[in-house]
């Protein structure tokens, strides 16, 4: 795609009867559910619950390190159940707090969506990126940073192919370690400074200046308690504290990695390029369903860890809902998009999605 057909401004195509009816359809059928089951559509006591749990799962790990300061591998778990403890603040708390569903008060939504920022993250930055850029255009090259060219990785069959891609299904894993390590030393200062000369930080806050306050605030106060504290409060040398460090963001980086990655780039999944006059082909929700898959959508466990992302095409289509409902409403959405002659694309297992999508990786490290 060129860089001139990067700067159009895309549209959907609503014009499509069928795409209106289903859309019609679905939407009735959803609200119809909560109408007769008495439900909100934001969180519930589990969620609440869960909230503290995955809090602790983070925090009391690091209390331990702090106050016992174990050593080998009893401090290596340690530091393992603190990344997946932040990969399940991220997916579970911080994820629906973002897109507003956490809650239906929207300064609840607000104070838990800092969670991001209170291990390490940045909450503007995420809503730019996810909510506006990835959600609205999922896997349109140049539009969505998710699959916009990595350096070495190749996300998309739009990207040009270097002859490096060829390894990517091995040494992607590596680098999707590495993901929140990057987003916490720089990555972050990097998209608050972009987003600033694109317009988008002025257009989604009151205050661009309080944006850089809170990003350098808050990052202060993380490797205050992060690092500062390990270094003055305990005997750990300053390279054990590093080595924790960084095995405490492989752990979170895999745990985001082995969520979010497998959810569109499959080899069923379309990567859809707009016309001359940036209109793509699909009405957004038609376009979610071939962008999207779901996985493992029987694995309980999983479900609950991962904040139900194992419903990617439910989060997709109803991202203000809260991922507590989303089992109940992937029975209407499938049986809807069925009698429409759409696609529902999903995996039966965790793993056959990890295998599916080191395969993609394979194709798109190959011409094709």
């Amino acid at each position: 795609m060129s860089t001139s057909t990067n700067e159009l401004r895309l549209s959907f195509n609503n014009d499509d009867p069928n795409s209106k009816q289903f859309a019609s359809t679905l939407n009735k059928r959803v609200n119809e559910y909560f109408t007769s089951t008495g439900k909100s559509k934001y969180g519930n006591f589990g969620m609440y619950f869960k909230t503290v749990l995955m809090l602790a799962w983070f925090f009391i790990p690091y209390i331990l390190v702090i106050l016992f300061q174990p050593s080998g591998w009893s401090a290596i778990g340690l530091m393992v159940l603190m990344g997946l403890g932040m990969a399940g603040i991220g997916l579970s708390v911080m994820h629906d707090a973002i897109h507003g569903s956490y809650s239906s008060n929207s300064t609840i939504n607000k104070i838990f969506g800092y969670t991001l920022n209170l291990v390490g993250g940045n909450a503007l930055n995420w809503r730019i990126q996810h909510n506006v850029k990835h959600h609205t255009h999922t896997n349109v090259e140049g539009h969505d940073e998710d699959i916009d060219p990595k350096a070495i990785l190749r996300f998309s069959p739009n990207s040009p192919l270097k002859p490096i891609h060829r390894f990517q299904f091995i040494y992607a894993w590596f680098f999707y370690a590495l993901g929140t390590f990057f987003w916490v030393t720089f990555k972050d200062f990097g998209k608050i400074i972009r987003y600033t000369k694109e317009g988008l930080l002025k257009k989604h806050t009151q205050s661009v200046t309080s944006e850089y306050l809170i990003l350098l605030v808050s990052k202060v106060l993380y490797y205050t308690y992060i690092i500062g504290v390990p270094v003055y409060f305990t005997s750990y040398t300053g390279g054990e504290i590093f080595l924790g460090f960084l095995i405490m963001h492989l752990a979170a980086g895999m745990g985001l990695a082995v969520i979010f990655q497998p959810a569109h780039l499959m080899s069923d999944v379309v990567f859809p390029a707009p016309n001359n006059e940036g209109q793509l082909q699909y009405s957004w929700l038609v376009h979610q369903l071939y962008t999207t898959v779901n996985f493992a959508n029987r694995n309980s466990v999983l479900t609950w860890y991962c904040g139900g992302l194992n419903f990617q095409i439910e989060h997709h289509l109803f991202p203000h809902i809260c991922h507590v409902h989303y089992p109940a409403l992937s029975k209407i959405v499938k049986k809807t998009a069925k009698e429409f002659h759409l696609p529902y694309l999903s995996i039966d297992t965790f793993f056959g999605s990890l295998s599916a999508h080191t395969h993609m990786l394979k194709k798109l490290g190959k011409a094709s």
